[in-house]
């Protein structure tokens, strides 16, 4: 049977499969057919929200990866045989998640399975180990692994640019699309088996990057984390990317990102913020960036091993017979051991050429140092991987050639696949471990080389250790790799700097015993308690978190194709009705209107900033009105403000935030605020022409009552770093004056204390209810965290108000805000303010009909 949601090719991004729940249903395979993903998707109709929670209570894991955690063989009967896969990842981080917890694992297998027995296949998988198959057609596979993430995704997150076709090569837009389609092909499978209301779904890994985006689109309030366990690449590097923007849109989609260390998380808001213009804010431990309403929660927290799973296979017969045999083979001998892939990023010939070097420079090594090099087949393939096993087999050759004789083979190089109890043989005679890469998302190996260092007795007996001895291991880790961090104990170096990974193999062998024990117990109590059932438990943890006003608030999905994103907000927090406002209007007599400029009667990004003729008509009609009060509030100088809006009579302006305010155009400026002097200019303007200097693309705007450092064009990333620096530079040394300093959207300001936006609405409330007009009408527009003080002011005026005023406090754009409304942008606004207009000029046309 043939997916309909791929062989219809305009169908791939609707999300129109069945959902199933907690159903055991026969699942259908996913297509056999090639297809290719149109990216212009459409119809968002079928976003789901949650309706009413389920009555069941066991959470649900619904783990997805490229691959399940299965393996697979033919029978002598050609019948198909699984089992487990004890060394997967996804199958070991189970034992973090509780047994109250029920997984189901979607993903891939890594045997072919012919279109005829996929069904039965797949519903055995499914009755006898909760796994969902995605089955792919080989063509598609190819193009989505080998092409897509292996010659894009995995050299540009390890830092590889495609400067010429043997360098990942040039970006082939097929790949992308089979990329696409894959990834929703997986989302249909996820779909099969979800229960919305009652799942977690964790993706992990690069291969399902927009994942989320289609699993977001079916169900808004999909409870959904993602884990990506390669290196995030700097800003300067990802931007390279032609669909850079979709892959940080699509992550975007989940509630939680996790990454393994600060720097690929700081790399991947680098770019949020460089590219989405997105900015990012910790709280009590947490950094979360807001997004279209939602906080998306950024988890930092580097994966760890299975020990219990790692210490059963030492105790094998197995493993203690091949102890001792290497026991006896290397006699007399101190052996450096490298576990690692066959590929470009593992540095496995910088870590000979620093061997040869060490021979060469301290001949006491020769005939005592080996260094057993185990490498593992490259999982990608291509030109590079073939280099590099030339240059690595060429390397040996030339080193064993030089420094070998009877009895003496300084490099033993292992390239066919071991069995886990040979290298965990290794790791237990090895007195070094050697990590060399040049680019690494985790690695694991230093981890499990520590607890196999740790032994058991009986292996302490076979090597003629006491077992009342402290143990000890010495770790050399390339400063690149993600496990970097976490090993304090161990000797980081350049992996490019053959000199220093020499001597740092000197250092490990010559280091005192009791250092070594030392530095072996640290690595063993962090590696021990942070294994990877702690790590499942901590990101679930962070999950639920990260989901837990799902429910409460409304959301609904906007955008098309990869574009789409969930718009998610406060219950309370609605569109303005231009029919329920112009209603109210009506029906008002005493009416108080507060309208900020900046972003909201003039388009943000205009290179004009003066109002327009429009906006000056819809002003003066709403200022003929008697009934109404019409305030502009803005941030401005009383000059501009005085110049720009001269031919409206009857309207009332505030500048500077509030400071300078007169009721109409004949009426003198006013100081709200009582300042007695502004010396502090003297102390503040100084420190501001300092960091103005030293911040391209910033500037300084001397206002009456203010100084402010706006650093809107220049660099995000470093103008965000000087603000806040000069933020508590300004802070330190105004201490002591009557001054507030506040940052803003691309701003540092200084002003006296009490001046705000919200003692102009005080202001405004307070005239009008000496002058008997209890406002029964208020209406508060604007678009920045300064505006946000008038909302305040207006929303607790109870005492200033008429007992049945209508309050229409009012935001630009949907996110969080202390207003009740928002309208989307300048363009609604206005059309909102001409409905207003047109009412005040109706009523003025039928008034003198009225008393005649």
């Amino acid at each position: 049977m043939v997916s309909r949601s791929y062989s219809n090719l305009l169908d791939l991004t609707s999300c129109d499969s069945p959902t199933f729940g907690r159903e055991k249903k026969r699942l259908p395979r996913v297509a056999t057919i090639a297809g290719v993903l149109s990216e212009l998707d459409d119809d968002n109709s079928n976003s789901v929200g949650s309706g009413a929670p389920s009555s069941i209570s066991q959470d649900r894991m619904i783990i997805v990866g490229n691959q399940l955690p299965l393996r697979a063989h033919r029978k002598d009967n050609g019948k198909w045989d699984f089992t487990w896969d004890e060394d997967s990842l996804l199958l070991q981080l189970k034992d973090g998640l509780g047994e109250d917890v029920e997984v189901i694992y979607v993903g891939c297998l890594r045997e072919e399975i012919e279109p005829s027995e996929q069904d039965d296949v797949a519903q055995h998988l499914l009755d006898s180990f909760k796994c969902v198959p995605t089955f792919l057609p080989p063509e598609l596979f190819s193009k989505f692994y080998h092409g897509f993430c292996k010659q894009h995704l995995w050299p540009l997150f390890h830092y590889m640019l495609p400067l010429s076709p043997d360098l990942g090569g040039r970006f082939d837009r097929s790949l992308w699309q089979a990329y696409v389609s894959v990834n929703k092909i997986f989302a249909d499978k996820v779909m099969e088996v979800i229960s919305p209301d009652d799942d977690f779904v964790w993706v992990h890994d690069y291969h399902l990057m927009v994942l989320p985006t289609f699993l977001r689109k079916r169900f808004n309030r999909v409870r959904l984390g993602f884990f990506l366990h390669s290196p995030f690449p700097s800003s300067e590097i990802y931007r390279t990317l032609p669909v850079r923007d979709e892959l940080l849109r699509a992550l975007l989609n989940s509630d939680l990102i996790g990454f393994h260390t600060f720097d690929y998380a700081r790399h991947f808001l680098s770019c949020c913020s460089r590219m989405l213009g997105l900015s990012y804010q910790s709280q009590r431990g947490y950094i979360g960036i807001e997004y279209y309403g939602r906080t998306v929660s950024i988890k930092i927290l580097p994966v760890g091993i299975h020990i219990v799973q790692l210490q059963s296979v030492m105790n094998l017969p197995e493993t203690e017979r091949k102890v001792a045999e290497l026991q006896d083979q290397f006699k007399g001998q101190t052996v450096m051991l490298g576990v690692d892939d066959m590929d470009i990023f593992k540095g496995i010939s910088l870590k000979l050429l620093a061997l040869e070097q060490l021979l060469l420079q301290h001949a006491d090594k020769r005939g005592k140092v080996v260094l057993v090099q185990i490498a593992n087949p490259a999982r990608g393939r291509g030109k590079d991987v073939q280099e590099v096993q030339s240059e690595t087999y060429a390397t040996v050759k030339r080193i064993n050639d030089t420094f070998g004789r009877s009895g003496y083979t300084p490099v033993i190089l292992i390239d066919t696949p071991l069995q886990s109890y040979e290298r965990i043989a290794y790791y237990v005679i090895a007195e070094c471990c050697l990590v060399t890469a040049v680019r690494d998302g985790m690695n694991l190996i230093p981890y499990e080389y520590i607890i196999c260092r740790q032994g058991s007795e009986k292996l302490d007996e076979i090597l003629g250790i006491n077992p009342f001895t402290e143990k000890k291991s010495m770790l050399v880790v390339s400063e690149f790799v993600g496990c970097s961090p976490s090993l304090s104990g161990a000797i980081r170096v350049n992996p490019w700097n053959i000199d220093a990974v020499s001597e740092a193999m000197d250092s490990a062998l010559m280091i005192p015993e009791s250092e070594k024990q030392m530095r072996h117990e640290k690595h063993y109590r962090y590696v021990s308690t942070h294994d990877v059932a702690y790590w499942a438990r901590s990101f679930l943890q962070d999950l639920e978190r990260a989901c837990r006003d799902h429910l409460r608030r409304r959301c609904w999905g906007i955008g098309f194709g990869l574009g789409f994103r969930v718009i998610t907000l406060d219950p309370n927090f609605r569109k303005l009705s231009v029919e329920h406002i112009v209603s109210a209007y009506k029906r008002t007599k005493h009416r108080a209107i507060l309208l900020d400029y900046d972003s909201t009667m003039m388009q943000p990004g205009s290179i004009s900033t003066a109002p327009n003729a429009e906006v000056i008509g819809i002003l003066n009609s709403l200022c003929r009105d008697t009934k109404n009060v019409v305030f502009i509030v803005s941030g401005k100088e009383k000059k501009i403000l005085t110049e720009w809006f001269s031919s409206c009579d009857n309207l009332g302006i505030a500048a500077e935030h509030g400071f300078f305010m007169r009721t109409n155009h004949d009426a003198e400026w006013e100081t709200c605020v009582a300042v007695p002097d502004f010396d502090w200019k003297q102390i503040a303007e100084p420190v501001m022409q300092l960091y103005m200097e030293t911040t391209d693309g910033s500037n300084i705007e001397a206002k009456e009552s203010a100084l402010v450092w706006n650093y809107e064009y220049a660099d995000r990333d470093f103008g965000s770093c000087q603000a806040k620096e000069l933020l508590d530079h300004l802070e330190s040394v105004l201490a002591n004056e009557p001054v507030s300093v506040k940052s803003g959207s691309h701003i540092v300001e200084v002003k006296p204390q009490g001046v705000d936006k919200g003692i102009v609405a005080e202001h405004l409330l307070l005239t009008m209810q000496q002058k008997g007009m209890i406002p029964d009408f208020v209406l508060c527009i604007g678009d920045d965290r300064s505006d946000e003080d008038m909302f305040k002011v207006i929303m607790n005026a109870k005492d200033s108000l008429s007992t049945v005023a209508e309050v229409f406090p009012c935001t630009v754009g949907q996110k969080p805000s202390k207003a009740k409304y928002y309208l989307e942008d300048t363009s609604e606004i206005l059309r909102m303010l001409h409905g207003l207009a047109n009412a005040s000029e109706q009523s003025l046309r039928s008034s003198p009909q009225s008393s005649n």
